[in-house]
């Protein structure tokens, strides 16, 4: 019985500290992080777009964290600075991911701005990236035989086009694309955390 006991309050203490070291201590560092200037608030289109992207899966291939350049080669990569908490501050929760299957998306809205590029990328991404292993996401548009007022037409390049049809985006689609054109995160960065 004694050695239950013991089992029982080496495990408690080792839960606490863990909770101590990874939860609170965390929190009460970052509770004063403030947005640095330049970051922007998700607009609503955007954040219907981020509710797409968790809903995707999108975070299970990307991440939204570049590295310091100590750790991985991210800014040679054209991934931009190595994010600070501040960068996340309308994020929640922050999507950072752990997998690069993809490339690191942080910063997709200052190295891609295009709305037609991410259309059309979502659209079909191998007409964009040869050999990309994303998966197209088509229900994310609709395929017409002519365009109507007020659709936004993707322009797809020779190949990538259903023929004698266009291609619109749904309001989903075109959300998506508002949010990873609202990850910029180019502004100088400011590790602003209070003593």
């Amino acid at each position: 019985m004694e050695s239950g006991f013991k089992l029982i309050t080496g495990a408690m203490v080792t839960l606490a500290i863990a909770t101590a070291s990874l939860v609170v201590l965390p929190y009460f560092q970052l509770q004063h992080v403030q947005p640095p200037p330049g970051l922007k608030a998700y607009s609503n289109a955007a954040l219907h777009g981020r509710a797409q992207y968790i809903s995707l899966g999108c975070i299970a291939c990307h991440t939204q964290q570049p590295r310091d350049p100590q750790q991985a080669p991210d800014g040679k990569r054209g991934w931009g600075r190595p994010s600070v908490a501040g960068d996340y501050f309308y994020d929640d929760p922050p999507l950072l991911g752990t997998m690069r299957t993809g490339p690191d998306l942080l910063n997709i809205g200052a190295r891609q701005p295009s709305e037609d590029w991410h259309l059309g990328h979502l659209y079909q991404p191998r007409a964009y990236v040869p050999g990309s292993i994303m998966p197209s996401y088509p229900f994310l548009f609709e395929v017409k035989a002519k365009a109507e007022p007020g659709d936004k037409v993707v322009a797809l390049p020779p190949g990538a086009a259903p023929s004698h049809s266009v291609v619109v985006a749904t309001p989903a689609a075109r959300d998506l694309v508002s949010y990873l054109q609202s990850l910029d995160r180019t502004y100088p960065a400011i590790a602003n955390l209070d003593d």
